[in-house]
């Protein structure tokens, strides 16, 4: 008879309690979940932001939406609908192949001319036409149809488009040798990106065998002091490389239980790899080459004067904007995101640059009703710790989004991450959401959900964002 009445009894608790929860608006719903979320210990010293409207813009629920906060890699958000508004959904890039005399007896008499403009899918191996092999084959085949033999002069790699400092301020150093914090060069290549192949130790604290790189890196040498860590541990291994360098050092450690484990490092010069990869592969195909290989930074670094095409025989068109942005946000490659910021102000200015990109960003979405101090950036990826933006400027910018002719591919481009398509963004210290969400009973919502200086596990928070985030649903 107890056990009776006490089942009853919880069973009436529960109907009271689902009763009380259905009786609260969405907004009441969110305050009891954010001061909850608030108040865990992983959350003492952290400063946290949650804009939530519907998409017709009333506002839903609002903490610290005003305070400007690093978001990581929620920031694409920005630089993806600015390169969707100034560049447009069809927007191409092109790699231009030429020369500057002409031919006779089957030879190019001059010089061959790859000319970039930071297209960074080159030799990328997501789409067919991208692929290294492909890329190659295209600037081969251009001079076969020409019936070229002979190259009498040098090949010259037109790299310059973005300036010579690939890297924006704020990146720190233990980033950028890694393939995520690779810059964006006026010829990228390969998303300037490489892997290091190692072979774990027998022993845990021993260190790793480096057994060389995929592809082979010309010219570039590594010292490695990578050790094998436990069973399960992780890639928790590190490149320091810098931009132009020919020398850098691997530490950390890879997991014993793989008999080969790679990391992925950053091209420290991609012209040069991409340039001798080229000459290697029109040899391959019985076309002499009497001259060198020239880079344009090499040159302007020098001071030295540069030759140009004064023809082109071909160009290799880039898969249009809608797709580099699908990448871009689905796999958050911040290549992609400083590439589009350069390519914005080359767009406008002739030349990319971080800061005209950067500029040209914050007065867009000024003239869209966003105060620029909201969106503070140093760069189009979120990579650097310095970003600072709010999360009503977040929101903002998505619900101007729904009316623009491209929110179809925007909205596509943005994962699923529990059961919401959202950006996600993680530096150390941080982690946000932001993106859309269709409710239950049909009510649409936009949100941003930013937490900065947390401690503890990452994915233990992560569990407790969601859980806030599921009262939209």
């Amino acid at each position: 008879m107890y056990e009776a009445n006490k089942k009853m009894l919880v069973g009436v608790c529960f109907v009271l309690h689902a009763v009380m929860v259905n009786g609260q608006t969405i907004t009441q719903q969110l305050e009891v979940a954010f001061q909850k979320f608030q108040s865990d210990t992983q959350l003492n010293h952290a400063t946290i932001s949650l804009y939530v409207t519907e998409t017709s813009g009333v506002v839903v629920y609002e903490k610290n939406s005003q305070i400007g906060l690093a978001p990581a890699s929620t920031q694409k958000i920005f630089t993806a609908a600015a390169a969707y508004e100034l560049l447009g959904r069809s927007y191409r890039y092109k790699t231009y192949i030429g020369y500057d005399i002409g031919f006779r007896n089957h030879q190019l008499l001059g010089n061959l001319y790859i000319e970039g403009n930071g297209d960074p899918t080159l030799g990328s191996f997501r789409w067919k036409s991208t692929r290294d092999t492909a890329v190659l084959e295209k600037i081969t085949g251009a001079l076969q149809r020409h019936g070229i033999g002979r190259i009498n002069g040098d090949v010259w790699i037109d790299d310059v488009k973005f300036g010579i400092n690939p890297v924006p301020g704020g990146w720190t150093w233990e980033d950028l040798g890694n393939y995520y914090g690779a810059g964006s060069w006026g010829f990228n290549w390969r998303e300037n990106q490489y892997d290091l192949i190692f072979r774990p130790s027998v022993t845990v604290g021993g260190f790793a065998e480096f057994s060389g790189t995929r592809p082979k890196m010309y010219d570039l040498k590594l010292d490695s002091w990578i050790k094998t860590g436990p069973r399960g541990s992780g890639d928790n291994g590190y490149v320091y490389t810098a931009p132009y360098s020919k020398d850098g050092f691997v530490t950390g450690t890879i997991p014993q239980e793989n008999i080969e484990f790679s990391i992925s490092g950053s091209m420290p010069q991609p012209s040069y790899q991409f340039g001798r990869e080229l000459l290697s592969f029109i040899r391959s195909r019985d076309i002499h080459i009497n001259g060198q290989l020239k880079l344009y930074t090499d040159s302007v670094k020098r001071k030295s004067t540069v030759r140009k095409a004064m023809l082109y025989m071909d160009s290799i068109i880039s898969p249009p904007m809608d797709s580099i942005i699908y990448y871009f946000l689905q796999k958050s490659i911040n290549l992609y995101g400083e590439t589009l910021l350069n390519t914005i102000s080359k767009e406008n200015f002739s030349i990319g640059d971080h800061e005209k990109g950067i500029e040209l960003i914050q007065n867009l979405w000024k003239n869209k009703g966003i105060d620029p101090s909201e969106i503070n950036i140093v760069d189009g990826s979120g990579l650097s710790p310095t970003n600072r933006v709010t999360t009503h400027a977040q929101v903002s910018v998505l619900l101007l989004a729904r009316n623009q002719p491209w929110y179809h591919g925007f909205l596509e481009a943005l994962p699923e991450y529990n059961g919401m398509k959202m950006k996600s963004g993680t530096i150390h210290g941080v982690k946000g959401f932001c993106g859309y969400h269709r409710s239950g009973n049909g009510k649409e919502y936009a949100f941003s959900f930013l937490v900065n200086n947390y401690h503890g596990n990452a994915s233990t928070l992560v569990q407790k964002m969601y859980r806030v985030l599921d009262v939209l649903k």
